[in-house]
């Protein structure tokens, strides 16, 4: 399955391509509209480029990161913090997987090992880590056994609730309608 996530297909190609682009994207997804922070590591690829590494995004002197990722148009409304964010994720990674992203799935026994290893990671708390492991699961088949459970509500078959289940813009348009739903719900109680 094609990821089209930022809607770009050039961009999209690059989360289709890259375990550590597609998870920057997914640590980019908060506070901006999802096509902006899934578009970000194509941006951050064009600004350096080449393709994004752990161990050069780790190493980067982090004033000019930060400034990289405000060049405009920004990669995020929160540049400076995003790119603090973004190489603590990767230093991270240099750390534990040798700057190999795909490695936090590829020896798993579970799903549940699997969302504990996305939670490990810095600035995935349990929802970007279940939402991860559902997108995984349902556009990649990383399919250890448990993974829709561990994935909870985010791994339902049939769900529109997260970028894990945006395969095309009519389902981009479904995500974004429960969401609001979602919102509505929450300020009625």
């Amino acid at each position: 399955m094609r990821i089209q996530l930022a809607q770009r297909s050039e961009a999209d190609e690059l989360l289709g391509r890259s375990p550590l682009a597609l998870l920057v994207g997914m640590l980019l997804d908060q506070q901006i509209p999802m096509e902006w922070a899934f578009t970000g590591p194509y941006t951050i690829s064009q600004r350096l480029g080449h393709d994004l590494t752990a161990a050069e995004i780790a190493s980067y002197d982090p004033d000019a990161f930060a400034a990289l990722l405000a060049e405009k148009p920004a990669v995020h409304r929160y540049p400076k913090s995003m790119a603090a964010r973004v190489q603590q994720f990767a230093a991270y990674l240099v750390e534990h997987y040798d700057g190999r992203p795909e490695l936090i799935w590829a020896d798993v026994n579970d799903g549940h090992e699997l969302l504990k290893r996305l939670m490990a990671l810095p600035g995935y708390g349990k929802q970007k880590a279940q939402i991860f492991l559902a997108l995984l699961g349902k556009q990649l088949g990383v399919q250890p056994s448990g993974w829709q459970e561990a994935a909870g509500l985010y791994g339902e078959e049939g769900s529109h609730r997260s970028v894990a289940d945006v395969v095309d813009a009519d389902s981009l348009a479904r995500v974004r309608e429960a969401k609001q739903e979602a919102k509505r719900a929450a300020k009625a109680r």
